[in-house]
């Protein structure tokens, strides 16, 4: 896919996007942890964290939604920016920190994070495409790697405010 295609895909997205982050953050994770996604090639009970990280260029502090999986006590995420040639923001400015923010439904928790590599990520990727089918495709339609990030709770933290955050996602 071509980055044309992945911003026709944000473009279409877009309000919905917007939608379930302020939905996840105003009801502290009560709603949006579970969404009906099949419009956009996903499952009818798609799960849904979210993650707080600070911008490397801006200082900014950024929320984003995003399909997760568990795996053996991991919540997987996973860098796919709708199959475009480059890897998302969220994930550029992950990498250039130790520790990551993230939240599941009603709890948030301050955690550690990696990348999987060799067999274990082939075994992630396997998993992740069946619980969100469109990876598969979205991996199909770009010569990178798209990026599989594994986050691991070390201490819970206060649910994220929309007020933390003072960026807002680019699209």
């Amino acid at each position: 896919m071509s980055d044309e295609s992945s911003a026709a895909i944000r473009d279409t997205r877009k309000d919905w996007a917007s939608e379930h982050r302020e939905m996840y953050l105003e009801s502290g994770g009560a709603k949006g942890h579970i969404m009906d996604i099949t419009p956009v090639g996903g499952r009818a009970f798609a799960t849904h964290c979210m993650i707080k990280y600070t911008g490397r260029k801006s200082g900014k502090v950024f929320i984003t939604p995003l399909c997760y999986a568990d795996i053996g006590g991991e919540v997987v995420i996973c860098a796919s920016k709708g199959g475009a040639d480059h890897h998302p923001a969220w994930y550029l400015n992950l990498i250039e920190s130790d520790v990551v923010e993230f939240q599941v439904a009603t709890q948030a928790f301050r955690g550690t994070w990696r990348e999987p590599e060799g067999a274990e990520r082939e075994k992630v990727w396997a998993f992740m495409a069946d619980c969100h089918p469109f990876y598969d495709s979205y991996q199909k339609a770009t010569d990178r790697v798209i990026p599989l990030v594994m986050m691991k709770a070390l201490e819970p933290i206060p649910v994220f405010q929309a007020s933390e955050a003072t960026g807002q996602r680019q699209f």
